[in-house]
């Protein structure tokens, strides 16, 4: 047997072996549920991936529904597509706390947005349920923690939901299924780049 050969059956066996172990692991993994899954962390892309499985869960024929925390009035390449095919949208369009600087007329916009988020939630019909921004209203006090956690864990059973935002509490990640951080290596803002319309928004 020629060396490039041996090679070839060593390699063979080591994926073999790695086939064996995910075909395992795919076998007992047999209970279908709505997942909840938590993108949290520093870094940019965790509303662009809630809006990918949003887009995803579409492609197969299937509904969803966005809520938008934190969100101003500007546009929204997102919302400007999606709507359009029939998506149903709840936007806070307070913009950033830094910006309105006033908490009451915040927490007020966040309970009536709150609102709309629970009437998806309770929605068979949504497979689906993008919360962008949410981990800010917990962080900020804007929403009762407990009432949210309930809310999510008395969804209908098949529904997903996909939680975005920094600092994610740690309620909200003990009863997720799935929680990815999103780690900040490179930020164009901090070179002075604003945001392009058709990339950032």
């Amino acid at each position: 047997m020629t060396e490039q050969n041996q090679q070839q059956a060593r390699h063979q066996q080591r994926q073999q072996k790695l086939k064996e172990k995910v075909d395992e692991r795919i076998a007992a993994a047999q209970e279908e549920k709505g997942i909840l899954q938590v993108i949290t962390g520093n870094g940019k892309g965790k509303t662009t991936s809630g809006f990918g499985m949003v887009v995803r869960c579409l492609g197969h024929g299937m509904q969803a529904g966005v809520v938008q925390f934190i969100k101003g009035q500007w546009d929204n390449g997102e919302k400007n597509l999606l709507s359009n095919i029939g998506v149903p949208f709840a936007v806070m369009e307070t913009g950033f706390t830094w910006e309105t600087q006033n908490k009451a007329a915040d927490t007020l916009a966040a309970q009536q947005t709150w609102q709309q988020a629970k009437a998806m939630l309770t929605n068979p019909d949504l497979d689906l349920v993008l919360l962008d921004e949410l981990t800010y209203m917990l962080s900020y006090d804007y929403l009762d923690v407990d009432e949210v956690i309930s809310v999510l864990q008395n969804r209908p059973p098949m529904q997903h939901v996909v939680v975005t935002g920094r600092g994610a509490h740690r309620k909200l990640i003990e009863i997720a299924d799935t929680v990815s951080e999103v780690r900040n290596v490179k930020h164009a803002f901090d070179a002075g780049i604003k945001a392009q319309l058709g990339f950032d928004y």
